[in-house]
């Protein structure tokens, strides 16, 4: 038998972070000739340093990262050998990690051969595991991902929290589910508060989300934002707490690349100049809100606007003046300009007038792509698409997509650019 003695009285520090993805690839960003491709590379990298950086300064008692460390198999080894390093650095400062794989990570085959410092501790993927740091009277549960796909509910089988200590669960999951993320390891609220836990740290979900706060429960976000869907501040949560209880939850900003989709309101815009005046000046407040990060930028421009048809018959030409107003701004890289603007009155006066408008909006109206790949209907797309980057056409803003959101939007495209030529009599 041993008796447990709670002080109550300590005060302890620990940082939640997870979703780093260590070396993520590009995700077809090479495509753009002008990308900052080395220092999107190097994104992941610096951010965990960034990390450790903080843990040491900020002197906490241990680091806790909910899974996905990685991103699958490593090119080479260095990327073990990186992280492997910077958790030597902690341990010469006297922090202790406690590591979950996640999704990502059970994908890999090369982490699982890795030897981690002793400051380290992995939870099983084939068992629910407690350790505890009495000196702290904290007690961490969790496990690791087995496999990828993972569609039971860990929550529910975490074991019991021991008395007399802080209980944290640390577990990668998207809970009941979040858009845009798989539902691995979905679980409730209620599951998880069931439990008596003081703390869950939560990781796959790469947007920062309280979920509760009695019980503490959340999302972190991931470390670094990886492409133009992740967007905003981007790190760990640094928790406080003083006799058992939370004191504090503050996030901390890790990023080195931030990114950012910034609406320009063109509305009233009487010619181009003036559009370009509106974009300089929200690129330049996006450009103070990164805090002197690079910034990859896409920009939408809306509005009812006169010079519609001006934006979209010269739209070439249109984009590589933005891309200069971004350059010269510094530190500002325009990853895509989408043109939804509108014109001030309908099409209904023109097509009166005109029976060629007339016919070309007839074919258009009637056109039904929403059935079919756009590149079945033109044989030079088809072969155009089998020369592309393969990650071009994945995500949630594929190159050549056929959803019926991205249909409308080609629709309204061709239409807009047909009647700026015929009006301009067929000039570029």
């Amino acid at each position: 038998r041993y008796v447990v003695v709670t002080c109550w009285n300590m005060m302890f520090k620990f940082l939640h972070c997870a979703d780093i993805h260590l070396d993520s690839p590009l995700k077809g960003l090479e495509a753009y000739p002008d990308a900052p491709v080395e220092e999107i590379r190097a994104a992941s990298r610096n951010a965990f340093d960034n990390l450790i950086e903080s843990a040491i300064e900020e002197r906490i008692d241990f680091l806790l990262i909910a899974g996905d460390l990685y991103d699958g198999d490593w090119k080479d080894y260095n990327t073990g050998l990186f992280f492997v390093d910077r958790m030597g650095r902690l341990q010469r400062a006297g922090i202790k990690v406690f590591l979950v794989a996640g999704n990502h990570d059970a994908a890999s085959q090369t982490t699982k051969y890795m030897p981690l410092p002793e400051n380290v501790v992995l939870f099983s993927a084939e068992n629910y595991e407690t350790f505890r740091m009495d000196s702290l009277s904290v007690a961490v549960h969790g496990r690791s991902y087995p496999t990828r796909n993972i569609r039971d509910n860990f929550a529910a089988a975490y074991p019991s929290r021991l008395p007399g200590y802080f209980n944290i669960g640390l577990l990668h999951t998207a809970l009941t589910g979040r858009e845009g993320h798989e539902l691995y390891a979905p679980c409730s609220f209620a599951d998880l508060q069931g439990k008596g836990y003081d703390y869950w740290a939560l990781g796959h979900i790469h947007q920062q989300e309280i979920i509760a706060r009695e019980p503490w429960i959340i999302f972190p976000g991931n470390l670094q934002g990886r492409h133009i869907r992740e967007t905003g501040c981007k790190g760990a949560v640094l928790v406080s707490v003083e006799d058992g209880q939370v004191a504090s939850v503050e996030q901390r900003e890790f990023d080195v690349l931030r990114w950012a989709i910034c609406e320009v309101d063109s509305s009233g815009c009487r010619s181009v100049d003036e559009v370009n005046g509106r974009v300089r000046s929200v690129i330049e407040a996006a450009r103070q809100n990164a805090a002197g990060r690079t910034l990859g930028l896409r920009l939408v421009l809306t509005g009812i606007c006169p010079v519609h048809n001006d934006l979209v018959n010269r739209s070439d030409r249109l984009v590589d003046e933005l891309r200069g107003i971004a350059v010269a701004a510094g530190q500002v890289w325009l990853e895509k300009v989408l043109l939804r603007t509108r014109r001030e009155k309908d099409l209904s006066s023109s097509m009166a007038r005109d029976p060629m408008i007339t016919g070309m909006f007839a074919f258009l109206s009637e056109l039904q792509l929403q059935n079919e790949d756009v590149t079945s209907l033109l044989p030079e797309l088809a072969a155009l698409k089998n020369k592309i980057p393969s990650e071009l056409f994945e995500g949630d803003d594929p190159f050549l997509g056929d959803s019926q959101e991205q249909i409308e939007t080609l629709r309204c495209e061709v239409t807009d650019l047909l009647l700026a030529r015929l009006r301009h009599g067929g000039r570029g």
